[in-house]
């Protein structure tokens, strides 16, 4: 079977990772893939073309509507004519979801948000997101969420509850596993001594993920103990202004390390005592189940499906509350090391158990089967 696969960008992202994931876990059972970005080919185009994975971009410019992008789908269908699309994101199962009316193609939509608050969300995406509620009852043949918090806050928009399914993130746990001495190596080039307590967190820079409340905590953590902390992800770097007079603007300067996108996850995992998670909005954050199968503890904000999947494997603090979020973090410094090491175990546990890739890749396929056999039966 061929699976098309529309999304948004190709930049690193949550949505981004999970189909890259679940493109590598499916290939190894006979499936085969093609990507089209809205955009351009971002960081994932270039992995997944390199790994021998057909990728189209159309070029159109972030938050510009351009109806042409349908035309050019309906082209890209009709020359491939793959028997199912999966499109991610709000924008990209809007105008996948019309071409694939066009060309009679079954189509899954995927939804990665929790909700899509107005105060928040751009115009356009929250428009996208409500004219797709009014359509999901008869354009895609399914729609899978990330979360179960995903599903429900749909449901409450207007999106159709019978299309509606949830399949979470997968994590491949043979390639999440803590790697001491890549740690170790990790806190040289980071100038990091060996004995110091390390705290992380890998999240682009973006108002969702609250680097704002992050950063307060990180100041009240490093006045209580010898803690450094690791920031990484798309713009968390130095070079950004905002981002940087808040470091100085509380004074951390010397305890904090931005370190813009990485793609070495694992090991920089493996250099951090606890992994952090400020977000005000998530569905299923990726670095969750990605810490906790290298074993790391976690502290998480309550929103989406985070208390779900950290479960007594770390603390949940209310978003937004910097000192809940500080305290928190402290309690799992506080820990020895063995208290800490057997909680990380438990974390690792959890995500094997429920969130292997493997799995979630056969919950994939058999989606993917069942949308094709119904499309071929009303045909």
């Amino acid at each position: 079977m061929r699976v098309a696969h529309v999304i948004t960008s190709l930049t690193t992202g949550g949505a981004q990772t999970a189909l890259y994931r679940i493109i590598s876990a499916t290939r190894r059972d006979g499936l085969s893939h093609s990507v089209v970005s809205l955009t351009d080919e971002g960081t994932f185009g270039a992995r997944l073309a390199t790994e021998g994975v057909p990728v189209t971009c159309l070029g159109m410019r972030p938050g510009v509507p351009d109806p042409r992008a349908v035309a050019r789908l309906v082209g890209f269908l009709r020359r491939e004519r793959p028997p199912l699309v999966q499109s991610w994101m709000y924008h990209a199962n809007l105008l996948a979801g019309a071409a694939a009316v066009i060309t009679r193609t079954p189509i899954v939509w995927s939804i990665r948000h929790s909700d899509v608050d107005p105060r928040h969300a751009k115009r356009l995406t929250y428009l996208t997101n409500t004219i797709c509620a009014h359509l999901s009852g008869f354009i895609p043949d399914r729609i899978v969420c990330c979360a179960e918090s995903a599903a429900q806050s749909h449901r409450r928009l207007g999106y159709h509850a019978n299309r509606l399914v949830v399949i979470p993130n997968g994590f491949d746990v043979g390639l999440l596993v803590k790697d001491q001495e890549a740690g170790i190596q990790v806190r040289a080039e980071l100038s990091i001594p060996r004995e110091a307590m390390v705290v992380g967190h890998l999240a682009r820079f973006h108002p969702d993920k609250d680097h704002e409340t992050l950063l307060a905590a990180a100041r009240l953590v490093i006045e209580r103990r010898d803690a450094f902390f690791c920031l990484a992800g798309d713009d968390v770097e130095w070079s950004n202004p905002a981002l940087a007079a808040r470091v100085d603007a509380l004074g951390i300067r010397a305890r904090v390390r931005l370190l813009g996108a990485r793609r070495d996850v694992p090991a920089l995992l493996s250099a951090m005592d606890v992994l952090a998670s400020s977000s005000r909005s998530e569905a299923f954050p990726q670095v969750l189940g990605e810490a906790m199968s290298c074993g790391v503890p976690c502290v998480a904000t309550d929103c989406g499906d985070s208390r779900e999947v950290v479960g007594p494997a770390g603390r949940i603090v209310p978003p937004r509350d910097p000192i809940a979020l500080s305290r928190a973090i402290l309690d799992l410094l506080g820990l020895t090391p063995e208290e800490r090491a057997a909680l990380g175990a438990v974390a690792r546990a959890r995500v094997c158990e429920r969130y292997e890739l493997g799995v979630v890749a056969r919950q994939y396929e058999a989606l993917y089967a069942e949308v094709v056999s119904r499309g071929a039966a009303r045909s």
